[in-house]
C-alpha cells in the first residue's frame, strides 16, 4: 500500500547536511569561551552590522542619486521654461510685425466708413453750376451752398472792420464813463469819511456821558452795600447776644432735669438733654450691684465645689486606668510566653520533618551526569 523504497532526494539531503554543518559551527562559536561574549554570537552580530552598514551606504548613494537626478530635472525644467518664454516672446513679436505690415487699418474693407480723412479726400458735390457731373435730373443748388464765397468774405471783412471801430468807440466811451464814476465815488467816500468823523465824535461824547453815569451808579451801589453790611453785622451781633443770654438763663446751664423727660414715657430720656441720674437712681444701682456681687460669689463657690468633685473623679479614674493597664500587661506577658512555647514546638516539628525528608524521601541525589546534559545544543 505504501511505497517504502523511495529514491534519495539529494537536494534535501544536502540541505539537511548544510544545516547540520551550520549548527556545528554555531555550537563551536557559542561554547568557545574565547569568542563568546555573554552567550552572544559575535560573528553573526558583526555580519549584521556589516550588512546594515552596507545597506545604509546603499541607501545614502541611492538618496544622493535621486537628489542629483532631481537637481538635473530642475535645471532641465528651468531651461525648458526659459526656452518656452523666449518662443512666446518671439511669436508675439512676429505677430506684431505681421499686424504692422499686413493688417493696416487702411487695408480693411470698412475703412471708408470710419476714415477720419474721408471728408478731406472726398470731392465736392459740384464745382459750379455748369459742373458736368450734374445730370439732367440733378439739382442745381441746395440750401447752405456758398458759391459767392469771395464776395461774402470781402463783405464780412468790411463788416468786421466796422464792428471793430464801433467797439473801440464804445470802449472809449466806457472808459470816460468809468472815470466819471470813479470821480463821483471819491467825492462820495470823502463825504462818508466826514460823516464818520462827526459820528465818532458824537459817539465819544455819548460814551463819556455813559461812563460818568456809570461811576455815579457804582458809587451809589457801593454806599448801599456798605450800609447793608453794617446792618448785617449789627443784626449778627444782636443775635449772638440773644443766644448767649438764652444759654446762660436756659435749662442747659441751670441743670434742669425735667428737660430730659421724653414724651414716649417716664422711663425714657432724651440723650442730648440728660443731666445725669438722681441720688435715688444711684442708690438703686448700688443695690443692684451688691445683689450681683453676692450672686457672683455664690456661683464662684458652686464652681469651686464642682471643680473639686471633678478632681476627685479624675484621680479615681487614673487609679482605675493604672490597675487596668497592669492587668493588661500581665495578660500580654502570658500570651507571649504561650507563643514562645508554640514556636519552639513548631521548630522541633519542622526540624524532624526536614530530617525525615533528607533521610527517608530524598535518598537519590543528582550526579554530575545529570548536569552534563544541559548546554549540549545552541537552541
Amino acid at each position: 500500500m505504501y511505497k517504502l523504497d523511495l529514491p534519495v532526494d539529494y537536494k534535501e539531503a544536502a540541505a539537511i547536511e548544510r544545516r547540520r554543518q551550520m549548527e556545528e559551527e554555531r555550537k563551536s562559536r557559542i561554547f568557545n569561551a574565547k569568542t563568546r561574549i555573554i552567550g552572544v554570537d559575535r560573528q553573526a552580530i558583526d555580519q549584521q552590522m556589516f550588512d546594515k552598514k552596507q545597506q545604509e551606504e546603499f541607501e545614502q548613494k541611492r538618496h544622493e542619486a535621486f537628489a542629483a537626478d532631481a537637481v538635473r530635472n530642475d535645471l532641465i525644467a528651468q531651461m525648458l521654461e526659459r526656452r518656452q518664454a523666449e518662443d512666446i516672446r518671439a511669436l508675439n513679436r512676429a505677430e506684431n510685425e505681421f499686424r504692422a505690415l499686413h493688417q493696416q487699418p487702411s487695408c480693411r474693407r470698412e475703412w471708408d466708413l470710419y476714415d477720419p480723412d474721408a471728408l478731406k479726400k472726398d470731392k465736392p458735390a459740384r464745382v459750379h453750376d455748369d459742373d458736368p457731373r450734374c445730370g439732367t435730373s440733378s439739382l442745381q443748388k441746395f440750401d447752405g451752398e456758398d458759391l459767392n464765397n469771395k464776395a461774402r468774405t470781402k463783405y464780412q471783412q468790411e463788416q468786421a472792420r466796422q464792428w471793430l471801430m464801433e467797439q473801440m468807440i464804445e470802449k472809449e466811451q466806457a472808459k470816460q464813463n468809468q472815470n466819471k464814476a470813479n470821480r463821483l465815488y471819491e467825492l462820495k467816500m470823502r463825504e462818508l469819511d466826514e460823516r464818520a468823523c462827526q459820528l465818532a465824535k458824537a459817539e465819544e461824547e455819548c460814551r463819556r456821558a455813559i461812563e460818568a453815569a456809570r461811576k455815579d451808579f457804582n458809587a451809589a451801589q457801593d454806599r448801599e452795600r456798605k450800609e447793608k453790611e453794617r446792618l448785617k453785622k449789627q443784626q449778627e451781633l444782636d443775635d449772638n447776644m440773644t443766644e448767649i443770654a438764652n444759654h446762660i438763663y436756659g435749662d442747659i446751664l441751670t441743670e434742669n432735669p425735667s428737660v430730659a423727660h421724653s414724651a414716649w414715657g417716664p422711663h425714657r430720656v432724651i440723650p442730648d438733654r440728660w443731666k445725669g441720674m438722681t441720688p435715688s437712681q444711684l442708690e438703686d444701682i448700688r443695690k443692684a450691684q451688691e445683689r450681683q456681687r453676692l450672686e457672683n460669689e455664690r456661683l464662684r463657690q458652686e464652681e469651686d465645689l464642682r471643680n473639686k468633685e471633678w478632681d476627685r473623679q479624675r484621680v479615681a479614674n487614673a487609679r482605675a486606668a493604672l490597675l487596668l493597664e497592669r492587668a493588661t500587661e500581665r495578660k500580654r506577658r502570658e500570651l507571649e510566653k504561650q507563643q514562645a512555647d508554640e514556636n519552639r514546638r513548631l521548630s522541633h516539628e519542622q526540624h524532624a520533618h526536614q530530617e525525615f525528608l533528607d533521610k527517608e524521601v530524598y535518598t537519590n541525589p543528582p550526579t554530575a551526569a545529570y548536569f552534563m546534559q544541559f548546554n549540549t545544543t545552541t537552541r
